[in-house]
């Protein structure tokens, strides 16, 4: 179950749940690179106060030079690349409103980070991957895909669904070379931005749907990412992880 000594890249890292995952993961021993085109000095000093180890990098992951310049680096440091989750996303400036309101720019910038994005990072990390013949593709997706709804619009809902036939495509090509790609569903997390007042309901009512009566933070997400970066996850491949204090069952 361990993932002490292995390389994970976290997109997105410096904050929200990536910050979670990349603290959770360092404390339990693996290299992290804190991949993100925002500023990581918070989440790199934290992760240091704690004896990890971690490597920051300024990445936009829509830029292809950009990512080949982050595989490069990540095996120039660390000699290995085994796990990459694709956390990075465009939520945070999304416009909520109707189908209708959304203008095609506010569109094209959510897809293109959202699927074009995690496109172009999982496809930069392949080689490494497919070199040493084993590997692990984390993609975050979201659990408003099955509500059906949600505070940052229509727009976002259809990016991160792309991302469930994207894994199970990819869980297929990829598993012959002991590559496991999985979709890992958070529920709406306050913390990080995505749970506002919206078409999905307030917070509170977002509680009372829950099996488990409680706000929802990042760090519940971290033991399923550890869970997911080990060898404990080995021979599953494909499949959507839901964690969501049983807000809804799939």
């Amino acid at each position: 179950m361990s993932v002490e000594g292995s390389t994970v890249v976290v997109t997105g890292g410096g904050r929200g749940l990536g910050r979670a995952f990349a603290r959770g993961l360092a404390a339990a021993g693996a290299n992290v690179v804190l991949a993100d085109i925002a500023d990581t000095t918070e989440a790199v000093a934290e992760i240091q106060a704690e004896g990890g180890k971690v490597l920051p990098l300024h990445v936009d992951i829509t830029d292809q030079a950009s990512l080949e310049e982050m595989v490069k680096r990540t095996v120039e440091r660390f000699g290995r690349l085994d796990v990459l989750i694709n956390n990075a996303a465009y939520f945070r400036a999304a416009r909520a409103g109707s189908f209708e309101d959304i203008d095609l720019e506010e569109l094209d910038r959510c897809l293109e980070v959202n699927v074009r994005g995690t496109w172009l990072a999982t496809r930069a990390v392949l080689p490494v991957m497919k070199q040493s013949g084993h590997g692990k593709v984390i993609n975050v997706s979201s659990a408003s895909i099955w509500k059906g709804a949600s505070a940052t619009g229509p727009h976002y809902l259809t990016s991160k669904s792309a991302l469930i036939g994207f894994t199970r495509a990819l869980a297929r090509e990829l598993g012959p070379h002991g590559i496991t790609v999985n979709n890992l569903v958070p529920d709406a997390i306050p913390e990080t931005g995505t749970s506002k007042e919206g078409s999905s309901g307030s917070l509170s009512r977002q509680i009372d749907q829950r099996c488990l009566k409680r706000e929802q933070t990042a760090q519940d997400m971290v033991g399923t990412v550890l869970y997911l970066s080990g060898s404990g996850s080995d021979f599953v491949t494909g499949q959507s992880l839901h964690v969501n204090g049983g807000s809804f069952f799939n």
